[in-house]
């Protein structure tokens, strides 16, 4: 193997010890809806009630900016996962292209985002569930058990059935929204009237224009809607165990672009065609707000049903993807050797567990203080999506920088527009660390929370550099220059 290059990677592709192993049993329909269930959440079907209410119409634009930057990152990512497909997936690119350390960062910041976005779905489970009746005995905290006690069961059982399992989840999250958009151009074509007015262009010409409340709140919720999109990375952690990425990758990535411009700016645009955006609200979802209107029965129950299936789809993810990483890394030494253990039914099962065992402390949030556990979690969470999206484009950066040098070749499905579409996006990432800034308190806590997951960091990195160094060895990586030199 070619000696490490003075940047302290490898100047071959070389393979990720993490991704000997794995069974090939995901399928195509399988990664194409995983694509789907990443791309539609819950930050759609709650999130763009008030949205809609502070920003306007004009919501559908931050959606389809906000869009655009996410197919940026998964297109680079997906250029990737073809020039060298692993179950490691960006963290594993991350260690070829920026060293060990740029794989260690990267690693533990999507590990923070998924443990703490698990607390977020557990809890989010657990306050779904309570919204019927029969469940309003049961204490959150217990609720939130049984979610992660499921979900953990079929992450353990084998990949085969998580395939299945978020199959199912994101047909239910797809069909609920063709149906409701179907309603939706039903009334728009029948002028069937919403709320005592016929639905129209006139319903947003008659109520402030496009922009009702001017650029700024569309500005501003840019920072929310970004995180809408939180797990479309999750297709480069699949690839590795799918029998032919470089046919269902390509094919997968694509079709993201236009079920963002679909489900979410054409839901949104349809949302502000029926009624005024004013008549929205945070506390409700949107559809259930419009279908309530045209008193369809149960809208509530149906929508209830559908959010609790993004939030247990989004933990399934998140214990798969996390089990992967977790074990890339331990191959390499950044991440605890148990991690790295695999089960007979070639799942990590090691690093699951410890994601798993981090959203119990999600448990105990909600006993103790279940009216803030998804508030605190969430701006945690934030952080882990901005910089794993950020190091996703720093490794494209650098791959066409050594593709132009000869070093490697690129292939023929790639982002275009580089590197100026790489250097454009880290600028909008950036941006929205500023927006988080100026919204108000939350936002500001979140941001302040930076230095002190740099301090983590850097003090963890401090405590592995010896085990790294040592498996690099081993690998014939190389020893201190590898580690030290980025």
């Amino acid at each position: 193997m070619p000696p490490p290059s003075a940047e302290g990677v490898v100047s071959t592709s070389s393979p990720d010890a993490g991704d000997v192993g794995y069974s090939k049993d995901l399928k195509s329909r399988h990664i194409n809806m995983i694509a789907i269930g990443g791309a539609i959440g819950t930050g759609l079907f709650l999130g763009a009630g008030g949205r809609l209410a502070s920003a306007g119409p004009a919501l559908a634009l931050a959606y389809a900016v906000c869009g655009l930057f996410a197919f940026f990152v998964v297109r680079a990512l997906g250029e990737l996962v073809l020039h060298r497909p692993s179950s490691g997936s960006f963290v594993s690119y991350a260690r070829e292209f920026l060293g060990e350390k740029g794989a260690y960062t990267a690693g533990w910041m999507y590990v923070v985002n998924w443990t703490t976005t698990g607390i977020a779905d557990i809890t989010a489970v657990a306050l779904y569930v309570h919204y019927w009746s029969m469940f309003t005995d049961i204490p959150q905290w217990l609720l939130a058990l049984i979610a992660l006690a499921v979900v953990l069961g079929v992450n353990l059982i084998s990949v085969k059935i998580f395939g299945e399992m978020e199959f199912w989840f994101s047909i239910i999250k797809v069909a609920a929204l063709v149906a409701f958009m179907a309603i939706g151009v039903f009334l728009l074509v029948t002028q069937h009237p919403v709320d005592g007015q016929t639905p129209g262009l006139h319903v947003i010409s008659d109520n402030g224009g496009f922009f009702p409340a001017g650029l700024l709140p569309v500005v501003v919720v840019l920072q929310g809607v970004v995180f809408a999109y939180a797990a479309v990375e999750l297709i480069g952690v699949t690839a590795g165990e799918t029998a032919e990425p470089h046919k269902v990758v390509p094919r997968a990535v694509n079709s993201i672009m236009w079920r963002v411009l679909v489900f979410y700016v054409g839901s949104v645009v349809l949302l502000a065609l029926l009624i005024p955006y004013d008549g929205y609200t945070a506390s409700e979802s949107p559809f259930v707000t419009v279908l309530s209107k045209i008193g369809v029965p149960a809208a509530g129950d149906v929508m209830n049903l559908v959010v609790l299936t993004a939030a247990m789809s989004s933990l399934n993810s998140g214990l798969y993807s996390t089990g992967r990483i977790l074990r890339s890394m331990a191959m390499a030494g950044s991440a605890p050797k148990w991690t790295g253990l695999m089960n007979r039914n070639q799942v990590p099962y090691g690093g699951i567990i410890l994601t798993a065992g981090v959203c119990v402390l999600g448990v105990g949030l909600n006993y103790v203080v279940p009216g803030k556990a998804f508030e605190i979690v969430l701006n945690i969470a934030a952080l882990g999506v901005l910089s794993t999206w950020a190091i996703i484009m720093l490794c494209h950066l650098v791959f066409v920088r050594r593709a132009r040098e000869g070093r490697v070749q690129r292939p023929s499905y790639q982002l275009p527009g580089s590197p100026y579409v790489e250097l454009v996006t880290l600028v909008f990432l950036a941006g929205v660390v500023v927006l988080m800034w100026a919204d108000g308190d939350v936002g500001r806590r979140t941001v302040m929370l930076i230095p002190l997951i740099a301090a983590a960091l850097v003090a963890g990195w401090y405590g592995v550099r010896g085990r790294v160094r040592a498996e690099a060895s081993a690998a014939g990586l190389g020893t201190r220059d590898h580690i030290d030199s980025e």
